[in-house]
């Protein structure tokens, strides 16, 4: 039997079969561990929501990166091992640690609190820049 992912990669929907021949920047490896799989989408991708299957929170952090016009791609992770091999957190607040995980240009931002607590005291934007996803911030 095939194993295949849905992945959602900013506005398209995408089913990747686990193949390691694929060129895709979503490829997904069968060598691969669940941990270097995981960093390696992180770095590739500059604004990237790890979640689990039907997350409403991952559906709201959505709607407000793209009310900046910014598509994350979204990683819906399926079993305990792919969610335990997600980078801790940097901050020792409980809520980083839940799903959905939210990486923007590499670090950790955490759930959706702290994308909501970024939003309100100005900093999404900045941040949105410095990961090169912004480009004409007129917010």
């Amino acid at each position: 039997m095939q194993r295949c992912r849905t992945l959602t990669d900013g506005r398209r929907r995408v089913r990747l079969e686990l193949t390691s021949t694929s060129t895709s920047p979503l490829a997904i490896d069968d060598e691969e561990t669940a941990e270097t799989r995981i960093r390696r989408l992180i770095t590739e991708n500059p604004v990237i929501i790890f979640s689990r299957p039907s997350c409403c929170m991952c559906h709201v952090m959505k709607r407000l990166l793209s009310s900046f016009s910014v598509h994350p791609t979204v990683i819906e992770l399926d079993d305990n091992d792919e969610i335990s091999a997600l980078p801790p957190p940097s901050s020792s607040d409980g809520a980083a640690s839940s799903m959905p995980s939210l990486f923007i240009g590499g670090n950790r931002v955490g759930g959706l609190e702290s994308l909501m607590a970024l939003h309100l005291s100005s900093q999404l934007v900045p941040k949105l820049v410095e990961a090169g996803v912004l480009r004409n911030p007129a917010y």
